[in-house]
């Protein structure tokens, strides 16, 4: 267990540093063809910042919010509050806020910058249809997240995604206006054409890396979830059975989507390249292979 996480953080740190150095290349690529040095980039960086600040502060409100889930009490649920409150104990990780929500589906998810400021949502089906250890997996789960920060890793990534979508659209529109003059017809030919490719797939490539990273998190998290229970099995029998269970999560977003622990829009057919996700089945796979 220790391996894989060691290994998985190993990989989310390649894509990232990838992810930093396409963008150097994007902006090295820009000043070459238009002559406007790192004007581009620092822009383009600048203002990916400005966008990502309320996403990164109020991303958990608004999470939570869109969820439909609703923060309870001890009182009001005491068999969640109290598993997820000795689940949180035993990782050493303070208190997060519980909420349910009022679906069928079975799914779950984590939200929040830091373990000071995280909530925990399950969804009411999960709960009636998982037995103890396999609920306890689940939450394991999406704690595992907040020990690791995961959510601050993933906007991390998407203030890198914001910076190449505006350099490409900037790039793209000089192209359109002429922007370069002399200076670009001068650099014509081979740059030319990388550049224009580059414009048209940077998009296509930042999502990519972004769905590549969250799927690797999916996996740091199920290693160590299984960590902390100890119990390997539950989280794989609970993935089973969120993965049988064809209902899909009636306020789930593409925006939301990687939060959750399995694919939210279940009945619907997603490309392996394009789903936030990995496998279920290669998550089970590994997870039972940890308890062997």
């Amino acid at each position: 267990m220790y391996d894989q996480i060691t290994r998985n953080k190993r990989k989310t740190i390649i894509l990232i540093a990838i992810f930093i150095a396409f963008i150097l290349f994007l902006g090295w690529l820009f000043g070459e063809l238009y002559g406007f040095g790192y004007t581009g980039i620092v822009f383009a960086f600048f203002i990916s910042i400005t966008m990502s600040l309320t996403g990164y502060y109020k991303g958990d409100k608004i999470a939570l919010m869109s969820s439909g889930a609703k923060e309870i009490k001890k009182e009001d649920n005491p068999y969640v509050y109290r598993m997820v409150e000795n689940l949180s104990i035993t990782a050493g990780l303070p208190m997060p806020k519980v909420h349910i929500i009022n679906d069928p589906g079975m799914n779950a998810f984590a939200c929040g910058r830091d373990p000071e400021h995280a909530s925990v949502a399950v969804t009411s089906g999960i709960v009636e249809k998982l037995e103890n250890e396999e609920l306890e997996g689940v939450i394991a789960h999406e704690l595992s997240h907040v020990k690791n920060y995961d959510i601050r890793i993933m906007t991390i990534v998407i203030v890198l995604v914001g910076i190449i979508a505006l350099m490409a659209d900037f790039m793209l529109r000089a192209h359109i206006f002429g922007f370069g003059g002399r200076d670009r017809d001068s650099k014509s030919g081979p740059l030319m054409i990388i550049g224009l490719v580059l414009m048209i797939l940077s998009p296509f490539i930042a999502q990519l890396i972004q769905l590549a990273v969250s799927r690797k998190r999916e996996f740091l998290a199920d290693a160590d979830a299984s960590l902390l229970t100890r119990y390997p099995e539950g989280l794989a029998r609970a993935l089973e059975k969120i993965s049988q269970d064809n209902i899909p999560i009636k306020k789930a977003s593409n925006a939301t989507a990687h939060l959750y622990i399995a694919n939210p829009f279940k009945g619907k057919k997603v490309a392996k390249l394009f789903s936030t996700h990995p496998p279920v089945a290669e998550r089970i796979q590994a997870l039972r292979t940890m308890g062997k």
